[in-house]
C-alpha cells in the first residue's frame, strides 16, 4: 500500500470518531514513567494523544509522531488549549519513510499495530538508537484482541515481550531488558464497553 493510502487509511480512521477533549495515557506508560526524570520523549503512533499531554503534565518535552495529519492536527490543538504547546511538538511522520531527528530519554511505542504493511522490527530498532545513554524504550504491544478492536481475525499472534526484543537485534553490551512481561488489565473501549485484555510489556534501557 502507498504513502499516500496509508495517510488516508489512518485519517479516516480518526476523522471517523469524534475529537477527544482530554484523552486518558496508557496505563503501562503511567506504572512505568511515573518514577523516571522528565527529559525528552518521544511517543510513536501519538493517535489521540493521551500519553503525550500526560507525559508533557510531568515536565517532559514530548516529540508526538503519527502518520495521521487529524491524529497529529487535533493532537497539536488539545496542547494549546490544555497549556501544554510549549511541551509538546507534533509531527507527522509516515515511519515506513521517514523518522524523527533528535536524541531522547524515552520513547514509546504502544499498539504499534497496523494493517499495512510496516517493518517494525527496523521502526523499533531505529527507536533504540536514538536513545540517549540511561534512556529506555517502551514497546506495549496487544497480547489479545478487545471486541471492538479493528482486528478480529482469530488467528492473529501476538508475539511475546522477548521474542520482539529478539528480533530488534540489540547488541546486549549496550542494550538491557527492564521488563518483559503480559500482563492483564480491564480495558474501556467505545460507549463505556469493558473487557479483559492481555498487555504485551517490553522496556529495554540504553547502557550509560
Amino acid at each position: 500500500m502507498s504513502t499516500t493510502d496509508a495517510v488516508t487509511f489512518w485519517d479516516d480512521v480518526y476523522a471517523a470518531r469524534p475529537a477527544a477533549t482530554d484523552p486518558r495515557p496508557n496505563a503501562r506508560l503511567t506504572e512505568t514513567v511515573a518514577g523516571l526524570a522528565p527529559g525528552h520523549a518521544l511517543d510513536l503512533g501519538c493517535g489521540d494523544g493521551g500519553d503525550a499531554l500526560w507525559l508533557a503534565r510531568q515536565g517532559w518535552h514530548v516529540t508526538a509522531v503519527d502518520v495521521s495529519a487529524v491524529a497529529v492536527e487535533r493532537l497539536a490543538a488539545l496542547a494549546r488549549s490544555h497549556d501544554l504547546a510549549d511541551h509538546v511538538v507534533t509531527v507527522r511522520h509516515d515511519l515506513r519513510e521517514s523518522f524523527p531527528q533528535g536524541r531522547f530519554d524515552l520513547v514509546t511505542a504502544h499498539y504499534l499495530h497496523t494493517p499495512l504493511d510496516l517493518d517494525r522490527a527496523s521502526v523499533l530498532r531505529a527507536a533504540a538508537h536514538v536513545l540517549r545513554p540511561g534512556g529506555r524504550l517502551l514497546i506495549v504491544d496487544h497480547g489479545s484482541a478487545a471486541p471492538w478492536s479493528w482486528n478480529q481475525d482469530p488467528g492473529t499472534r501476538y508475539p511475546g515481550p522477548l521474542e520482539v526484543a529478539a528480533g530488534l537485534d540489540l547488541d546486549a553490551a549496550t542494550w538491557t531488558v527492564e521488563r518483559a512481561d503480559a500482563p492483564r488489565r480491564i480495558a474501556t473501549g467505545p460507549g463505556g464497553r469493558t473487557a479483559e485484555v492481555t498487555d504485551h510489556v517490553l522496556l529495554i534501557r540504553r547502557g550509560d
